[in-house]
């Protein structure tokens, strides 16, 4: 019984220890940019990090524009910024991940009714999303966490350019650095291994192709005034993964607790890319904890990049006029 108390009274202090740890690691943004006149858009804005990064945005006076699926739970979350900020200029606009053609609607209500565009964060993400096609045939791991966002930056980049200095900021995470992309078998379920490592493995395949996209797009706007940067977050304790299994999530929520950053720590390198003036001429790298790191080992390969770029312009059937030359 002693042992068993003693066991336990390490494996709380070491809980407290790395608790600690982290918060003293978290760096804070250098950045007291004031954005009056500017207008971002933040997709997955209704909870989690993108939600504190719009509230950021707003604090700082811009049009705050959230690209959110579901109408009732970003409603909220614009009352709540309003109300908090004491900025009005905050709306939601619909925008499903899961669908391309609502990919395309929230971009053409952009186009044709917004002035300028900014800041584009490509936010929106989820994990657990297990072995399902979407309405476009196409995986939807790789489709909520790439492709979407891969057309949508697309569709937004004659704006951005027109509001040119702007920022595209990619959120990705640190499980691209451990994933390896398959071009031909991009828009499969891995069978090889069961249902939770090839989400897993899935979820991190999307993630690399943040960094790829970022790299590549980054060499596209050489020259335009657009910068495109991704980053690293952190492990942050949001509801990403809300459609997990119900005991994996149990299981991993358990974990995730006492070692996770809170959404407002993990919005922090989102907010530091978007708005900091030592980033502004910077594009095309890699965020953590507000600094720019190395691009990882598995993100370096030139001619992935565009292997992928390729192979999502077939998949999201983009047009000719729409192509980024």
């Amino acid at each position: 019984m002693g042992c068993c108390i003693c066991a336990l009274f390490w494996i709380i202090l070491a809980a407290v220890g790395w608790k600690i740890y982290l918060k003293l690691r978290t760096k804070k943004t250098d950045s007291y940019t004031c954005l009056n006149g500017k207008t971002a858009i933040v997709t997955g804005a209704n909870t989690g990090i993108g939600y504190v990064t719009a509230l950021d945005f707003a604090c700082r006076g811009a049009r705050v524009i959230l690209g959110c699926r579901n109408k009732e739970k970003a409603e909220e979350a614009c009352e709540k910024i309003k109300k908090e900020t004491g900025n009005d200029n905050v709306v939601y606009k619909l925008l499903n991940m899961t669908s391309l053609q609502s990919v395309r609607d929230f971009a053409k209500d952009i186009n044709e009714n917004e002035d300028r565009l900014d800041i584009l964060v490509n936010n929106a993400g989820a994990g657990g999303l297990g072995n399902h096609v979407t309405e476009d045939g196409l995986q939807i791991t790789i489709q909520v966490n790439h492709l979407s966002g891969f057309l949508l930056t697309h569709l937004l980049i004659e704006k951005l350019k027109k509001s040119a200095p702007s920022r595209i900021v990619n959120v990705s995470s640190i499980g691209a650095k451990f994933a390896k992309i398959n071009i031909d078998a991009l828009n499969m379920f891995p069978q090889d291994v069961g249902p939770a490592r090839a989400d897993t493995r899935l979820y991190g395949v999307s993630k690399l192709c943040n960094i790829y996209f970022t790299t590549e797009l980054a060499k596209k706007l050489d020259g335009s005034g657009v910068t495109v940067n991704a980053l690293h977050p952190g492990a942050v304790l949001t509801d990403i993964f809300r459609r997990m299994p119900k005991l994996m999530k149990t299981i991993v929520m358990a974990f995730a607790k006492p070692y996770f950053k809170t959404p407002e720590e993990g919005a922090r390198t989102s907010i530091h890319v978007a708005t900091s003036r030592s980033v502004q001429h910077i594009t095309g790298q890699l965020f953590d904890n507000c600094q720019q790191i190395e691009l990882y080992d598995s993100a370096k390969d030139a001619e992935i990049a565009k292997k992928l770029w390729t192979k999502s312009e077939e998949l999201v059937k983009l047009k000719r006029e729409e192509k980024i030359k």
